[in-house]
């Protein structure tokens, strides 16, 4: 790639990870309000796909062909003679109201930027607007408080993971229904967790030890398990919720409100213990490896791709090889 080239993912129809490609393009330059970001890495989300599938094509119409991701993390290379606040060098958390993250270069404005934590690595930075404020929201809904015990569906993944640590900040208890491998994983983020299957509320109301008094429901068909148990509609946040709060997200231009919200959510992240797990890191030539990976769900918490191919992955990605690998070698027969 030339020194005045970037590379941006696109695709020209609906449909799934095979209308992807990478192409390299002429370098965007900044209008006098706007700057020009480096992206140093980008969260690969469901709503990518499912934008990309044409799930949503009422709520966020496409002019295709058309590009795909909003979270990234980068470096400021070139600010317009109006921007104040973020001069070249300038490290940034942010998102891309054109949907057009997975690049290498983005032309934003800096009102959806946010300075970059030191303490924060590139690659959660990278995931951490639309997961992050998405778990933010949904928790804040339900006024948490130190006699809650909240019930998380789905509570290992890239929202639910965010959501658990949360509201035990808030102080509640926490229960998380997840797959048993996810198990050890809840429990080191003080989550009591339950499988899914068999006498569900039994299950719950036996963790519990006391009345569930909210929900967190990013699995969904969940509505009748929330009314045996008791838990009042006000204090249940249902999928519905979620992919209203993502789609908000999704479309959202360039808010200081919004901003305002991402440096919370980054601050509770790089000096409050919340841990986002990154469970899989990609370089960009391998964004179709992210996304399958996503689509496949063997992800627990957030996938990301780096613009930098020589990055090296940290110990997340040699413990979920590790993972896969005593998995295989489980349930291969005998003496294979």
């Amino acid at each position: 790639m030339s020194r005045k080239a970037t590379r941006v993912a696109s695709f020209s129809g609906y449909g799934g990870v095979e209308t992807i490609r990478i192409a390299e393009t002429e370098r965007p330059v900044p209008g006098p309000d706007e700057v020009l970001v480096q992206v140093v890495a980008s969260g690969v989300s469901h709503m990518d796909a499912y934008v990309r599938e044409g799930r949503f094509q009422d709520a966020i119409p496409l002019e295709l062909p058309a590009r795909q991701g909003s979270s990234f993390a980068g470096i400021v290379r070139a600010a317009g003679r109006s921007v104040r606040g973020f001069p070249p060098g300038t490290e940034v958390l942010g998102h891309d109201p054109l949907h057009g993250a997975h690049a290498t270069h983005l032309v934003v404005d800096p009102a959806a930027l946010v300075r970059r934590p030191p303490r924060m690595d590139w690659e959660v930075g990278g995931a951490l607007y639309l997961v992050g404020i998405t778990a933010y929201r949904l928790v804040q809904s339900l006024r948490l408080g130190s006699r809650d015990i909240v019930l998380v569906s789905a509570a290992a993944g890239g929202v639910g993971h965010l959501e658990c640590q949360m509201a035990r900040l808030a102080g509640a208890r926490v229960i998380g229904i997840a797959g048993e491998e996810n198990h050890d994983y809840l429990r080191s983020i003080g989550v009591k967790p339950i499988g899914y299957g068999g006498d569900l509320p039994a299950a719950v109301r036996a963790a519990a030890d006391g009345p569930v008094t909210a929900m967190l429901d990013n699995y969904g068909r969940y509505e009748a398990l929330a009314a045996e148990l008791g838990i009042p509609a006000s204090r249940i946040s249902s999928t519905d919720d979620r992919r209203d709060t993502e789609i908000a997200l999704y479309l959202a231009g360039a808010d200081p409100s919004i901003a305002v919200e991402l440096r919370d959510v980054a601050e509770l992240v790089a000096e409050w213990d919340i841990r986002m797990l990154i469970s899989g890191f990609y370089p960009f030539v391998m964004l179709d490896r992210a996304l399958a990976d996503l689509d496949a769900r063997h992800s627990r918490g957030v996938v990301v791709v780096g613009m930098d191919p020589t990055a090296a992955p940290k110990e997340y990605l040699k413990e979920k090889m590790r993972t896969r690998h005593e998995s295989a070698a489980a349930a291969a027969p005998a003496g294979v």
